[in-house]
C-alpha cells in the first residue's frame, strides 16, 4: 500500500478541479483525476507525478461505485475526496418556464446526488484512512440569491446543508467542509452572454476589486483538506463579494 496520501478529485480535467489536482500533486499527494472527457483527463494525469485518470460520470447509477473501486485497485487507499464535478444552465431567474423539471433533474443529478453518491461510496475508505477529508465545491449562489440559474443555486444550497449534516454524521474519522466560490473565471463562462459585463461589475463591487481564479479556490480547498480542527464549514472564496 502506498504511503503517499491519495486524493480523488471529481470533475478535475479543467477549472477548479484541475487547479486543485495540481496543488495536491505539488504537495506530494497522489491524485486520481476523474472526468467524463477521457482525452482531457488523461492529458492532465500525464502532467502530474503518479496521477491516474479514471473516466466516470458521477450522475449515472453504478458509475460512482465503479470509480471508487478503481481508485482502490489502482492506489490501494483513499484519504481525500474533492467533489468538484458540477453542472449548470444559464437561465435568467425571472424566466420560470425555462427552468423546466428536466433542467432541475439534470442539475440535481450531478450537483447533489453525484456528491452524495461519491461520498457514500468513498466513506468506508476515508474512514479507514484515519484522517479522511472531504471538500465539496459549492457556490456563493447557494447562500445568496444569485447565480447562473435558480435550479443551480438551490442545488448548491443543498450541497451546503449536506456538508454540515455529513460533517456531524461522519466525524471524527472524516472531516467534511465546502468552499463557496463567487464569480470565478473558468471555462464554464466561455461564450456566455453578459460575461464581460458581469466581470466588470464584480471588479468594481467586491472589496478585492478583481474576479477570482481557479487557483484562488484551489488554495482554500487544500487549506481545508489540511485543517485538522475544521469540519462542517462553508467558506466563501469570493473576494469579499458576500459583503456587498
Amino acid at each position: 500500500m502506498s504511503e503517499a496520501r491519495v486524493a480523488l478529485v471529481t470533475g478535475s480535467s479543467s477549472g477548479i478541479g484541475a487547479a486543485t489536482a495540481r496543488r495536491l500533486a505539488e504537495s506530494g499527494v497522489r491524485v486520481v483525476i476523474n472526468s467524463r472527457s477521457r482525452e482531457a483527463g488523461e492529458k492532465l494525469a500525464a502532467e502530474l507525478p503518479g496521477a491516474v485518470h479514471i473516466q466516470a460520470d458521477i450522475s449515472v447509477d453504478g458509475e460512482v461505485e465503479r470509480l471508487v473501486d478503481a481508485v482502490i485497485e489502482a492506489c490501494g487507499r483513499l484519504d481525500i475526496l474533492v467533489n468538484s464535478a458540477g453542472t449548470t444552465r444559464f437561465i435568467p431567474h425571472d424566466d420560470l418556464a425555462a427552468a423546466s423539471p428536466e433542467v432541475w433533474r439534470d442539475i440535481f443529478d450531478v450537483n447533489v446526488l453525484g456528491v452524495w453518491q461519491t461520498i457514500t461510496a468513498a466513506a468506508p475508505h476515508l474512514k479507514a484512512s484515519g484522517a479522511g477529508a472531504v471538500v465539496n465545491v459549492s457556490s456563493q449562489a447557494g447562500i445568496r440569491p444569485n447565480g447562473s440559474s435558480i435550479p443551480y443555486a438551490v442545488s448548491k444550497a443543498a450541497v451546503n446543508h449536506l456538508t454540515r449534516l455529513l460533517a456531524k454524521t461522519l466525524g471524527p474519522e472524516i472531516r467534511v467542509n465546502a468552499v463557496a466560490p463567487g464569480f470565478i473565471e473558468t471555462p464554464w463562462y466561455e461564450g456566455v452572454e453578459g460575461f464581460a459585463e458581469t466581470k466588470r461589475h464584480v471588479e468594481r463591487a467586491v472589496p478585492l476589486k478583481r474576479t477570482g481564479t481557479a487557483e484562488d479556490v484551489a488554495e482554500e480547498i487544500v487549506h481545508l483538506l489540511n485543517a485538522s480542527y475544521i469540519t462542517g464549514d462553508v467558506v466563501f472564496v469570493d473576494g469579499g463579494g458576500n459583503l456587498v
